[in-house]
């Protein structure tokens, strides 16, 4: 098995996007107004401005969200008044996508206000800077991350995630519910999400739409979590396994459990997959 050809790669996400899916993650409140919200984060990693605002702008990262720490408010209150607006002007004269101050501290209104007028959204949180810059770089590695969409299931079994995939009528749906119905975890069914992550591993989630959510031929669309509890569903999983489905009429010289094979090799990531037999009513992973 080969890797879809249609690979979503994003090249940024904006501030108002980034603001809207951490919030709470990252503990993100807004200061001031709306006014960068359209702007682009154009690299998946954070910058903090100490040498901008010193005045050094080589090899300046600004197309980075800037993280304004203890460090850097320090050197803005060492500054005469005039001299700390101008240095702060010349910061928000550069396309970056926003500014966020860590550790609960606020900037002045001053400085607020010439960010706003630059076009500049500046955000507070409360998190300790190191922590909020780890967090923060996870969750933009995760966004920018090669992604596609396969059909199949994928299943957490005893910890390991599992993409069920098979041609219609397989009993994929049928093959998860035997799962669920032994511990196993949903994560995604008929439409799986999976993204690259830094060529480490390939991570796979469901749709906000068909999240929790599994169609059985003939019944229709089960909630999982009322059917067998919240334990039974999670967000996301690691893809360990792949296992095709092949109806016995089809399965040729399949014996036992099939051949293994290595598949996505070419997005840098390698998983274990297996062929199984399959009929109506009775299939190997249950």
């Amino acid at each position: 098995m080969s890797l879809p050809s249609k690979i979503k790669r994003t090249t940024s996400i904006t501030v108002g996007e980034f603001f809207g899916q951490h919030e709470k993650a990252l503990k993100l409140k807004l200061i001031g107004t709306e006014a960068g919200f359209s702007r682009k984060i154009m690299e998946p990693s954070v910058n903090r401005p100490g040498l901008a605002l010193s005045g050094f702008f080589s090899y300046f990262a600004y197309k980075r969200i800037q993280v304004i720490g203890n460090s850097e408010l320090s050197f803005l209150d060492s500054l005469d008044p005039k001299l700390r607006a101008a240095r702060f002007s010349q910061l928000c004269s550069w396309e970056i996508p926003c500014l966020i101050v860590a550790r609960g501290h606020r900037l002045s209104e001053e400085l607020v206000q010439i960010a706003n007028e630059a076009g500049i959204s500046v955000f507070q949180t409360s998190m300790l800077t190191m922590k909020f810059l780890n967090i923060a770089t996870i969750k933009l590695d995760t966004a920018f991350a090669p992604s596609t969409t396969v059909h199949g299931c994928l299943v957490d079994v005893q910890g390991i995630g599992v993409l069920i995939q098979g041609d219609s009528g397989t009993g994929k749906s049928e093959s998860v519910i035997g799962l669920l119905q032994r511990g196993a975890s949903l994560v995604a069914d008929d439409a799986v999400r999976l993204r690259n992550i830094e060529d480490r591993e390939v991570v796979g989630t469901a749709p906000d739409v068909t999240r929790g959510m599994i169609e059985i031929r003939g019944l229709g669309i089960l909630n999982v979590a009322a059917l067998f509890g919240v334990g039974c569903v999670r967000l996301s999983k690691r893809l360990d396994l792949i296992v095709h489905l092949v109806h016995v009429e089809n399965a040729g010289i399949l014996s036992g459990l099939g051949g293994r094979t290595s598949i996505w090799t070419s997005w840098g990531c390698r998983s274990p997959g297996w062929s199984c037999r399959w009929r109506r009513g009775v299939t190997w992973l249950a």
